[in-house]
């Protein structure tokens, strides 16, 4: 066997914040101090290693000289503590508006998981298995969220089964919040996929029936939308490059959302994001 060193890649400022969150739900909780197997300091780095795309957790509990159950559960609760963190979603438009934004990006995306026997009926009335995404082929599940111009993802709903449409996950989650937004003045900008989301959320025009073409007019307005939406895709593929833990996930597809939230927040430390304490 050989020994070898490694390298976090991440800064020991975000290690310090992830630490100072655990150490603030250690106090909530009443953890009497000494008897945790890990220190704040090194349980971040655990979770952190995760986040980055360790993925072999008794590999890396024995890393950290702990069992294969405990690093499970240290991490779980780094996620809740991180996930808790997140902007909701009256929050992320709110500061988006205050900064002078001109728009949000919505979009979605498919979180790949492991196969998860859950069925359900479709809208067809047909037995379904809920988690799997017959667009991708894959089970997965969905996620909605919303992104700033330049890419900078702002906020992530809860998670969807891969089977459910992004229209009708935003319909779930967000539509009413983002109506209201719309209506102060920061519209969103969306895909085909939600054509029909309602006022404030501008789609491309549809190519008519039959022979007929858009006019020139439309044209231009579906090359424009194009342009300035396609920016804000930036958003999934900043989170998932980043914390690759995002590409798949093996835990319960139903902690989908908090993983995304949690990560949401690592994104926002490190673009200097978060939102002022006091």
């Amino acid at each position: 066997m050989i020994a070898h060193r490694a390298t976090l890649d991440v800064s020991r400022a975000l290690i310090h914040h992830v630490a100072r969150s655990l150490r603030d739900e250690r106090r909530r909780v009443g953890t009497p101090k000494g008897s945790r197997a890990l220190t704040t300091f090194w349980q971040a780095v655990l979770v952190l290693r995760w986040f980055r795309g360790e993925h072999d957790i008794p590999k890396l509990g024995r890393d950290h000289r702990i069992s294969r159950a405990t690093a499970y559960r240290y991490i779980a609760e780094g996620i809740e503590v991180l996930a808790a963190q997140a902007p909701d979603l009256h929050e992320a438009p709110a500061r988006a508006h205050t900064e002078g934004l001109a728009y949000v990006i919505l979009d979605g995306t498919l979180i790949p998981t492991d196969r998860c026997a859950e069925q359900i009926i479709s809208v067809k009335g047909e037995l379904i298995d809920a988690w799997y995404s017959g667009k991708a082929h894959q089970h997965a599940g969905n996620l909605q969220a919303l992104s700033a111009p330049g890419g900078l993802p702002l906020w992530i709903a809860e998670v969807e089964p891969g089977s459910v449409h992004d229209l009708t996950a935003a319909r779930t989650h967000m539509l009413g919040a983002l109506h209201a937004a719309a209506a102060a003045g920061l519209p969103a900008l969306a895909d085909s996929g939600y054509d029909g989301a309602g006022i404030g959320i501008h789609t491309p025009i549809r190519q008519p029936d039959g022979n007929q073409i858009l006019s020139p007019d439309n044209r231009t307005f579906n090359r424009l939308l194009r342009a300035l939406r396609c920016l804000g895709e930036r958003g999934f593929a900043l989170l998932k490059g980043r914390w690759r833990t995002l590409q798949h996930i093996t835990a319960s597809p139903s902690r989908i959302g908090d993983i995304a939230r949690a990560a949401l927040v690592l994104t926002h430390f490190e673009h200097d994001y978060l939102p002022a304490i006091g």
